[in-house]
């Protein structure tokens, strides 16, 4: 496999290259030359400046370390997915299509014994390497680990930075036990069983949560360039005001992002409304009163929002990630797609937990994104196959604080190295996806990227052509 450290020049040759801006079923052809990780230039003209022994500015005197011959190939940024959770990636197809809550019961660490380490590491391992293979470069993994174990969560991170993806990690943690997330269990579950009652993640026993968190992200957040850290409460219903006036803050000064699941089924969405009468029966008021509701803020599903709620988060710069394939096999519903992108909601695209979505496949999100807001608004408009391009990769890079540095095959300036015009690597997609097969015939890149599913395409060549960024 070639080289794809961030040392080095790397220049590939003559291939489509995707750009938000421009012609999005035609890209142009250009060269894009990479030095020391960096995308240093994209134009047309630089490989036969190089093959005739011309001057390329940004060269210098260095030259070519590796070539990469795109022709006839699309160069996209690699996909971010924005809602990941690596801890049931050997459940893919275990479970049929079960509501959310009979789902939450059978499916996530409380309801099995403690893992292993090395399992730990080996389904990371698993779960990545399918993003890999399917063009995600970047994933959002709001990982639970329980009960809690120090050698876990290094494992954990340690395979990310062992197999080269990018990864936004969040611990997935609650301070409010998972039976008081779903309405009436504690009226008519017997007390004696009401232990088994177990949500996405438990309290963690003898734990101080918030000293452990802030000692993570400080421990943690020079680790590895690829690997940046996130807060992750597993839902507000389940935490409480004490714990996420904690989080405001601790998300404030270390300026890291906030992943949590907010309305994903109706269950969910009723127990807000009975257990928050002082904020009028909305998790929006109350994160907003707690202070999280902010532009780090980052809402998975958002299935049931109404309308005034919209508008909040709108107001606020709160985003959404959407989970399209896991709400439809959990039952949850379709999320009010068109009316996020009019109301100019950030939205990133997710594919959520291998035992409700089964495949870590953006292809498959992309589709029913941009085909699912016919449930609802039957007439012609939005989300376009552009729209759901740009969810899957800059929406997602948005949602991280990472826009600028992933999401987009461009120079991209970055600010803190002011001293000179130092322009950050975007992962990219190249050498899988030929656009002049027969069955591609006519070529539109955003539409066979979107509604094709071209993961067929994406085979060992492409893999090797993945330059993973170390900026």
């Amino acid at each position: 496999m070639p080289n794809s450290g961030a040392g080095g020049v790397i220049l590939i040759e003559n291939g489509r290259v995707y750009n938000h801006a421009g012609d999005v079923d035609f890209p142009a052809i250009a060269d894009l030359l990479i030095i020391d990780g960096v995308i240093a230039a994209v134009r047309s003209g630089i490989a036969a400046a190089v093959e005739r022994g011309e001057q390329v500015p940004e060269l210098g005197a260095r030259s070519i370390d590796q070539g990469i011959d795109a022709t006839e190939k699309l160069l996209m940024p690699g996909f971010v997915n924005a809602h990941y959770h690596s801890h049931d990636v050997l459940l893919k197809g275990c479970f049929e299509t079960i509501p959310l809550e009979l789902w939450m019961l059978n499916a996530l660490p409380p309801a099995y014994p403690k893992r292993s380490t090395a399992e730990i590491r080996a389904r990371t391992l698993l779960g990545a390497l399918e993003c890999l293979r399917s063009g995600m470069t970047t994933v959002q993994d709001l990982a639970t680990i329980y009960p809690f174990d120090e050698q876990h969560l290094e494992a954990i991170l340690q395979a990310y930075e062992d197999i080269g993806i990018r990864c936004v990690f969040a611990l997935q943690f609650a301070d409010m036990a998972g039976a008081k997330a779903v309405p009436f269990w504690d009226e008519v579950v017997p007390a004696d069983q009401r232990a088994a009652l177990s949500g996405s993640v438990e309290p963690f026993q003898g734990i101080d949560l918030a000293a452990l968190l802030r000692d993570i992200l400080k421990s943690q957040k020079s680790r590895h360039p690829r690997i940046t850290l996130a807060l992750g409460p597993t839902s507000p219903e389940r935490c409480t005001p004490e714990l996420l006036s904690k989080l405001a803050e601790l998300s404030s000064a270390e300026q890291v992002p906030v992943y949590t699941h907010i309305y994903e089924s109706r269950p969910m969405t009723l127990i807000a409304r009975q257990t928050h009468p002082s904020d009028g029966g909305s998790l929006v008021n109350y994160l907003r009163r707690v202070g999280l509701l902010t532009p780090r803020m980052n809402l998975a599903h958002s299935v049931w929002m109404s309308r005034p709620e919209i508008e909040t988060i709108a107001e606020a710069g709160t985003k959404v990630v959407l989970n399209p394939v896991g709400n439809l096999k959990t039952r949850s519903g379709v999320a009010p797609i068109r009316t996020y992108l009019r109301k100019n909601v950030g939205v990133a695209l997710g594919c959520d937990n291998c035992s409700c979505s089964d495949a870590q496949n953006m292809f498959q999100s992309m589709k029913l994104f941009a085909g699912l807001a016919a449930v609802t608004h039957p007439d012609p408009g939005p989300p376009t196959a552009a729209d759901a391009i740009w969810s899957a990769t800059v929406g997602g890079a948005r949602s991280a604080g990472l826009e600028g540095r992933i999401g987009a095959t461009r120079e991209t300036v970055v600010a803190e190295r002011s001293s000179r015009d130092a322009k950050v690597l975007d992962e990219i997609r190249a050498g899988g996806i030929n656009v002049t097969q027969p069955d591609l015939a006519p070529f539109t890149a955003i539409g066979q990227q979107t509604y094709k599913e071209l993961a067929e395409r994406l085979g060992p060549d492409l893999v090797d052509h993945i330059v993973a960024a170390a900026k």
